[in-house]
């Protein structure tokens, strides 16, 4: 894996324990149910990266409480939870709102911790976003000038949806910027502030508002 990608992992494994500790297959699930953009990833990843951070000590180990002795020959489901290392962690991570928050495997997953994230760092994240599917949307248009003669009608139709799919992202995007500037400056949560529940659910997928 990808130093990039390595590192939207653990700010979604870190961000998910913040929620509730939590078992590996918990784990799993909720990596697939609410930041969609994991699934490609290869859950393979995600054990590699729990032994790291358990190195780090950004988060620890506990035995599930009030669960029965387990058979003989399986062993009992670890639970996983942040320590005040991993939170501080966590916070650093959501702090940085450089290209790599912008980029396809970066952006849905800072996106759904914005909860938990700074008015001024959401704001940088979705400008930079909008930037670069302008960029994107500038090299559709003109790969589409220069090759809709010599394209047979699938794969031109293969390019114009390619196209409105960046548009419509680039819409929810101007969306979200201005309810960010109606609403005013209003900081995130802090990651170990548990007296508010954060994200929570799914973020809104690019063109289904």
């Amino acid at each position: 894996m990808s130093s990039q990608r390595a590192g939207v992992l653990e700010l979604a494994v870190l961000g998910l324990l913040n929620e509730t500790p939590m078992h590996g297959y918990e784990l799993r699930k909720r990596l697939n149910s609410v930041l969609g953009a994991f699934r490609a990833f290869g859950y393979g990843s995600l054990y590699p990266c729990l032994k790291e951070l358990l190195r780090q000590g950004l988060i620890a180990e506990d035995a599930p409480v009030g669960t029965a002795k387990p058979l003989a020959g399986r062993k009992s489901k670890i639970v996983y939870r942040l320590t005040a290392e991993g939170k501080e962690r966590l916070e650093d991570l959501l702090s940085q709102a450089g290209p790599a928050a912008w980029e396809d495997d970066g952006f849905g997953v800072h996106f759904a911790f914005f909860g938990l994230t700074r008015a001024d760092i959401r704001m940088r994240i979705l400008e930079g976003r909008r930037s670069r599917l302008e960029e994107r949307l500038d090299s559709f248009r003109a790969a589409m000038s220069r090759t809709r003669e010599r394209l047979d009608s699938y794969t031109l139709e293969l390019q114009r949806h390619g196209l409105e799919s960046v548009e419509r992202e680039v819409r929810w995007l101007n969306e979200l910027i201005a309810s960010e500037r109606q609403s005013g400056p209003q900081p995130g949560w802090r990651a170990g502030d548990h007296t508010e529940s954060g994200s929570g659910g799914t973020p809104t997928e690019p063109g289904q508002r």
